[in-house]
């Protein structure tokens, strides 16, 4: 029998779906602050550890918040910096104390929210704002990964999102590579949406976490490829994929990327042949959330052609989603590690 292919698939995701599905993926579903190893030469990565967990030991199950709000008309305005944001570079565990943030909040799981970026706004396309907003205002905490603004249309959009959130009550939660107060430089002109950024940055005090990518240190920049003839012999067994990357690259096109994630249900291997550098930047930014999907669900990856260390040109890694891109080629070259560890024990 041929393996399984992931341009065969046509995952179809109904709406109740993109909620259900916001809890931290299956990389973090055990991750604790106590399990977060920092680095003793890194400060302000114990203070991050610190700060997240004060934080989440100060959000409370809403019930005293409804009782106020039977007496008033509207929820007060929240203060100032009330949500938390760590900010740091590729690898240093920002992701682990976000969903560990979400592990120890004293909240019921149905009643907080871990995900992506692209999967809030992903949301908000699919439910319709309003509709957003009665989805997510019921719950006390959403945590936000990978905080990005690509375009100004999300800028607004996540900037009402998240203020009629807060006015409800709900306590934010979010990790990036940028500042809040410089989201969306160097991709479009950020001064025309200034006062949309600056409302942004308002509702978050800033955590700083420093230091080194954890997943390369003291590792090659990536390993060599696999010839694809052994790529291919080598795609057997259940959950096992195994594609020709430009026709994966053209398939990505026809899903949306809030199905990338179910794209991936029951994968427990991704075989690629003929990797090859990327000069588009749509292709590239779809390989980018395919990349994320993969990273959040362990799925190593088996590739031929170009090291995937050399999967998009230098124009686009000198560009305004530089960012986008690098901790893409951090999180693939793990992941292609993985897949080759994996060869080596059959």
């Amino acid at each position: 029998m041929p393996p399984d292919r992931l341009t065969d698939r046509r995952p179809e995701v109904p709406a109740s779906r993109l909620v259900a599905d916001m809890v931290p993926p299956p990389r973090f579903r055990d991750v604790s602050f106590d399990g977060y190893r920092a680095d003793p030469a890194v400060p302000s990565q114990a203070a991050a550890v610190t700060a997240a967990r004060s934080f989440a030991a100060g959000i409370d199950d809403g019930v005293s918040m409804r009782r106020r709000g039977w007496f008033r008309s509207r929820a007060p305005e929240p203060a100032a910096g009330s949500g938390i944001y760590l900010d740091g570079g590729f690898g240093v565990g920002k992701t682990h104390l976000l969903a560990s943030l979400w592990h120890a909040a004293p909240v019921p799981p149905e009643r907080k929210l871990f995900c992506t970026f692209v999967e809030l706004t992903n949301l908000a396309g699919a439910l319709g704002f309003g509709a957003a907003v009665t989805a997510l205002s019921g719950h006390r905490l959403v945590c936000i990964d990978e905080f990005e603004l690509d375009d100004p249309g999300d800028t607004v959009l996540v900037s009402t999102l998240l203020s009629r959130l807060s006015e409800q009550g709900v306590r934010l939660a979010a990790t990036s590579n940028t500042l809040p107060g410089q989201l969306g430089e160097g991709r479009f002109a950020a001064a025309d949406f200034l006062r949309e950024i600056q409302r942004l940055a308002g509702r978050f005090t800033v955590v700083r976490v420093d230091g080194d990518d954890y997943r390369h240190r003291g590792l090659p920049s990536a390993p060599s490829p696999i010839p694809d003839a052994v790529v291919t012999e080598s795609a057997a067994g259940d959950g096992v994929t195994l594609d020709d990357f430009a026709a994966l690259v053209a398939h990505l096109a026809t899903v949306h990327p809030s199905r990338y994630g179910p794209l991936l249900d029951g994968v427990r291997r991704v075989h690629l042949r003929d990797v090859h550098t990327v000069d588009d930047q749509s292709a590239a930014l779809r390989l980018v959330v395919l990349a994320d999907r993969l990273y959040d669900r362990d799925v190593p990856v088996v590739a031929g052609g170009v090291p995937l260390d050399r999967l998009f040109t230098p124009e686009l890694l000198a560009g305004g989603y530089r960012k986008k891109y690098v901790r893409a080629v951090s999180r693939l070259t793990a992941l292609s590690r993985d897949g080759a560890a994996s060869l080596e024990s059959r």
